[in-house]
């Protein structure tokens, strides 16, 4: 009941909230030489979280977001949040473009863990609840795929004997540009070694495999981009549907 209520009222509000924002920016870009700024703080609703395959709560989720850029440096900040509380995540991360390779750290933190674990300024690898993660994603220019691989490298990420597990996941995906920023991204992702993403109870699986469809609903002169996934992971025997909605804003 209480995710249903939220949707509602978050689509009563989208509209108004989005005709408002746009005329700020169009008269700040009327009184400047359109000059952006490097900040930007979004905001996702989605019907689910799955991530890499992996379900994350089980409610409605928020994801909350303030990035920067400048130049090919950015960095961000994220809360994500579910309806029902069965879900909480702070991360952080920060990142570097050379050409067609983009290689970032991560730091993923889960606040309803329990035990000393769920103290947020305990960075002891042996007790931490803090998931550092090292990742690169390759994005030729003349060809429509992205690679990405990634590894965790230092926190709560320990196999079934207390040790550091090094999960790597890696993932191909095509993506289909089509008219007005219609976008169908066909994605496959393994975990290549026994970690997080098999409960570290088996090394490589196909763990993702997702269709996602990308466009934007058109008010006037104003969009609202959406996005559904069709996501399956072989190996957990699971399948999910997502629908999520976007606001962003330059601060």
């Amino acid at each position: 009941m209480l995710d249903t209520k939220f949707w509602i009222l978050f689509l009563l509000l989208i509209p108004i909230d989005i005709f408002a924002e746009s005329r700020d920016s169009i008269s700040l870009e009327d009184s400047t030489t359109c000059r952006t700024s490097p900040l930007e703080a979004s905001l996702e609703l989605s019907t689910k979280y799955v991530w890499r395959g992996i379900e994350y709560g089980t409610g409605t989720v928020t994801f909350a977001k303030i990035s920067y850029q400048k130049k090919n440096f950015d960095a961000y900040l994220e809360g994500v949040y579910s309806t029902n509380g069965s879900h909480s995540e702070v991360d952080l991360g920060i990142g570097y473009t050379y050409k067609w390779l983009y290689v970032g750290l991560a730091d993923y933190y889960y606040p309803t863990a329990v035990s000393n674990k769920d103290k947020y300024f305990n960075l002891a690898n042996r007790s931490t609840g803090h998931y550092i993660e090292m990742y690169s994603i390759l994005c030729p220019t003349k060809i429509p795929f992205l690679l990405t691989l990634s590894s965790y490298v230092f926190g709560a990420d320990k196999n079934l004997k207390g040790r550091q597990a090094f999960s790597s996941y890696a993932e191909l995906a095509y993506f289909y540009k089509f008219k007005d920023n219609n976008v169908l991204t066909l994605a496959l992702g393994s975990c290549l070694n026994k970690g997080f993403y098999t409960d570290y109870m088996s090394g490589f699986n196909i763990v993702n495999f997702s269709l996602k469809y990308e466009t934007n609903f058109k008010f006037g002169s104003f969009h609202l981009p959406v996005s559904a996934s069709y996501i399956v992971n072989p190996y957990r025997k699971k399948s999910y549907f997502t629908f999520s909605l976007f606001l962003k804003s330059k601060i």
